[in-house]
């Protein structure tokens, strides 16, 4: 029998990046963070969870290792928040909200897993003309990984939306981690992840109302009883003569010029394009759009957007499982990366 590799989720949020790694045949041992709203949705999906809320920041890895009874681990993932990096200079000034960033350091130091895969924003890459990344790459070398970083595009994974998000992943045994190849067949658009739905809220558990139409459609049923989480958001006769305004694939541009104005961010009144994936969804601001209807996504539709298959529940407040699913990373993606690594880690180094 081989032996499935194993897992801690650090800053798991409600489980996106564990998702993908389960969809590739991990097993998760544990998953920590302080949110327990996210948490609550991450035990829900998945009959064995073992979920721990707290701050990372102040958590023992000894204790949790005995608590918890882990014996070996084989991969570290997570997605700290790294907000806390500014420079000055030639140098990082030491912030206290670094110390996030720096428990996912300990975590990795104290269970010396094979391979480590953290996630985070594109523009770290950048802060400091490169310094904070070869800080984050120089911590890690420390502990004796080989560190590979590359940004990817989620629809180059089968995720119907363009978010990027920066990766690291290091290896314990000296080897260069190569990430996975782009998928080389048509993006898949907003239309084709979402034209299945209806226009209006369905209570939890309905029937679908019409066949699947697309391969993504078909994947996002797969092991589903029913629709959940498909709650339209009543927005008032004004907002929605304005939202009508905007043409498919639109935004506020389109709209008459005194009426550009009428929110003050670039992303607003922004219609997703039916023939492209979605533009990169938010926390449930209320600025992004469905292409059709004149409202913006349902919680299933932007779990839709994020790659979630449709069996996965999101609990508590509409406004806590926007964010949980605003906060995720889209789990096809995470999955071509976790595919990859497990390839990886049963070759032989040569």
């Amino acid at each position: 029998m081989i032996k499935k590799h194993t897992f801690i989720d650090l800053f798991s949020g409600c489980g996106g990046l564990s998702l993908g790694f389960e969809m590739a045949g991990f097993t998760s041992l544990l998953a920590i963070d302080n949110w327990k709203d996210a948490l609550t949705t991450y035990a829900y999906n998945r009959e064995t969870a073992r979920t721990l809320c707290g701050d990372l920041s102040t958590l023992d890895p000894y204790k949790i290792k005995e608590d918890y009874n882990i014996s070996n681990v084989d991969v570290i993932i997570g997605g700290p928040p790294c907000q806390g990096f500014s420079v000055a200079g030639k140098r990082i000034i030491e912030d206290k909200r670094n110390t996030l960033y720096k428990s996912f350091v300990k975590f990795v130091d104290y269970f010396h897993p094979k391979a480590f895969v953290m996630e985070n924003v594109p523009n770290i890459l950048s802060i400091g003309n490169g310094l904070v990344k070869k800080s984050i790459i120089h911590d890690f070398e420390k502990l004796g990984y080989k560190v590979s970083v590359q940004v990817l595009m989620a629809s180059d994974y089968g995720v119907p939306q363009n978010r990027r998000r920066a990766v690291f992943v290091g290896l314990a045994d000296g080897r260069e981690f190569v990430f996975p190849e782009t998928i080389k067949t048509k993006k898949v658009t907003s239309y084709e992840a979402l034209s299945d739905l209806t226009e209006n809220s369905v209570p939890d558990g309905s029937p679908y109302p019409i066949e699947a139409t697309s391969d993504y459609q078909r994947y996002a049923r797969m092991g589903s009883s029913g629709i959940y989480n498909h709650d339209i958001t009543i927005h008032n006769d004004k907002t929605k003569e304005i939202i009508a305004m905007v043409p498919d694939g639109g935004n506020y541009k389109d709209l008459p010029i005194e009426l550009q104005q009428t929110r003050k961010v670039h992303i607003a009144w922004t219609r997703l394009c039916s023939t492209k994936p979605s533009i990169t969804i938010d926390t449930g601001h209320r600025h992004h759009f469905h292409y059709k209807w004149n409202r913006i996504p349902t919680v299933r539709e932007s779990a839709r957007i994020q790659s979630f298959p449709d069996e996965f529940i999101f609990l508590c407040s509409k406004t806590s499982q926007y964010k949980q699913v605003g906060n995720a990373v889209p789990p096809l993606m995470a999955k071509a990366v976790a595919q990859q690594l497990c390839n990886t880690l049963w070759q032989e180094k040569k």
